[in-house]
């Protein structure tokens, strides 16, 4: 939602989320998160599920956005609650890989982090920026565009406004210079970069 339509108010709220699920779910001894709250009434088994079902197992779910969570944020205790879950199911992941589908896909965003294209300028700009790179195809690149207006970012999406739209192409906290010319970030995204 937040490549959509960035909101930071979306942004709190997936804070407030993950800090819940930090609280109240996480196995802060091995790793993973409980399928029921610490204040839960006691239960003979509290499960931590890691494998699909018919929806994606939760701690699978649970790692993916905490990463990608931490990515936009700079917080790293996101981070260490995902790698703790991946750890957590590695066993399951080697023996049975077939039913770990979406904890190996967390894993594989662990493994390379997706890159993050930043754009800052004037709304209908940037706008059109998101709109042309829709059309590409970038699996593993993050779009997040940032209207001038947006105020109260997190010191890791926190670029300067411009009357132009500048990008940023980013890998992890480094970034490459910014780039207001189109052709110049399509080369970029289309070729492969090293930062």
């Amino acid at each position: 939602m937040l490549q959509t339509d960035f909101r930071i108010e979306d942004l709190a709220f997936a804070r407030e989320l993950a800090d819940a699920l930090l609280e109240n779910f996480e196995d802060r001894q091995l790793g993973g998160f409980f399928f029921t709250r610490h204040d839960h009434e006691p239960l003979i088994h509290r499960p931590k599920p890691g494998h699909d079902n018919a929806m994606p197992a939760g701690n699978a779910v649970a790692a993916w956005s905490l990463q990608r969570l931490a990515q936009l944020c700079g917080e790293q205790r996101y981070a260490d609650a995902a790698e703790r879950t991946l750890h957590l199911f590695q066993a399951q992941m080697l023996q049975q890989p077939g039913g770990c589908a979406s904890m190996l896909r967390a894993l594989e965003e662990w493994l390379t982090p997706p890159r993050l294209v930043l754009l800052r300028g004037p709304k209908d700009q940037v706008a059109e920026w998101q709109e042309r790179l829709a059309r590409m195809v970038l699996p593993d690149v993050q779009i997040l565009g940032l209207p001038n207006a947006i105020n109260d970012l997190p010191e890791v999406l926190r670029k300067p406004e411009s009357t132009h739209v500048n990008a940023w192409v980013c890998s992890g906290v480094t970034c490459l210079s910014p780039m207001e010319n189109w052709t110049e970030l399509e080369r970029i995204l289309k070729h492969g970069f090293l930062l």
